[in-house]
């Protein structure tokens, strides 16, 4: 199976995949969902590893989860494209979305298969619909600007090429990102689908040039910050100078850490009658489809609503 060494653990343990596993939220609210579904002997356990860690490191958390019977599954954030290229050889099963976006977010097990799933172009649209109405950007014209082109990025896209109704679609989306790669991995994902949504991929890294992107956006834009700078990484992919669209909604994918993106669009929130929205929707979204997934449960919105209250009376 591995040379690597399995520890066998002494209780259900289910994994969260991360940079800084110690400081989130999910610390504090997981206990709280196994309660409300009657698991309360699952433990969560941190694994962190550094952004674009080695690939045999990768491997080992995939055997640690593979290997030893008590190890149920887990959740990956910000790993999630570099650990399914360097493991997915590893996994029984790779849902559609896992082989077309080439990330993945949970890890299951039914019997002796591990399972690997793309969730978050689940989680992702579900957090959009619930920032925007329906025929938003048929009915204002808006596009999208989208800082960051990892999982979360190519999650949110992939939701939007696949809204049936023209109104639901932006007419251009704009994804500006450091790295080539991930551009061509973006642009290899959406060659893959007949859309009308005009995708620009922009290489850079200067924060002044996002700037002027963003300046030429229509007004009630969505400006996301998908980088995971002002989390996994200090700073912002934007200066203090930038100025978002008019009537526009900046959505900051993190819910914790500095936060600067954030901070920036709170500034001009009033002047220019933005709506700012942090990452937390995004959390519980994602975390409940993988702890779906992972211990087998039927989703219903009653039960979502549960564990949605619950994470809502401990947050920071």
């Amino acid at each position: 199976m591995s040379d690597f060494q399995v520890i066998h653990k002494d209780r259900p343990t289910f994994y969260f995949v991360g940079v800084t596993t110690g400081k989130s939220s999910i610390n504090s609210v997981f206990p709280l969902w196994m309660h409300e579904l009657g698991r309360p002997e699952v433990v969560l356990e941190g694994i962190d590893h550094p952004i674009h860690d080695q690939p045999e490191r990768y491997r080992q958390t995939v055997a640690q989860i593979k290997g030893d019977p008590n190890s149920l599954g887990g959740l990956v954030t910000t790993h999630k494209l570099d650990l399914y290229a360097a493991a997915h050889d590893m996994f029984d099963y790779l849902d559609p979305y896992a082989q077309i976006t080439h990330e993945m977010s949970s890890i299951s097990k039914r019997g002796s298969l591990l399972r690997g799933h793309a969730k978050d172009p689940i989680s992702a649209g579900l957090s959009l619909d619930a920032i925007i109405p329906p025929r938003y950007f048929g009915d204002t014209g808006a596009e999208v600007l989208c800082l960051g082109a990892g999982g979360s990025a190519l999650a949110t896209l992939l939701h939007l090429i696949n809204k049936p109704d023209a109104a639901d679609r932006p007419r251009r989306f704009i994804t500006v990102n450091r790295s080539p790669g991930r551009l061509q991995h973006m642009r290899e994902m959406v060659s893959q689908f007949p859309t009308d949504i005009q995708v620009d991929y922009v290489h850079n890294d200067d924060p002044r040039a996002n700037d002027a992107i963003m300046a030429g956006l229509p007004d009630h834009s969505i400006v996301i910050n998908a980088t995971g700078m002002g989390k996994d990484i200090p700073g912002s992919p934007l200066t203090d100078d930038g100025v978002f669209p008019m009537h526009g909604i900046a959505w900051e994918f993190n819910y914790r850490g500095e936060l600067d993106f954030m901070h920036q669009a709170l500034r001009q929130a009033q002047a220019r009658q933005l709506k700012v929205e942090d990452g937390w929707v995004y959390f519980v979204h994602g975390w409940t489809q993988v702890v779906f997934e992972v211990l087998d449960v039927q989703a219903t919105p009653e039960l979502f609503q549960r564990l949605n209250d619950a994470a809502s009376s401990v947050r920071r």
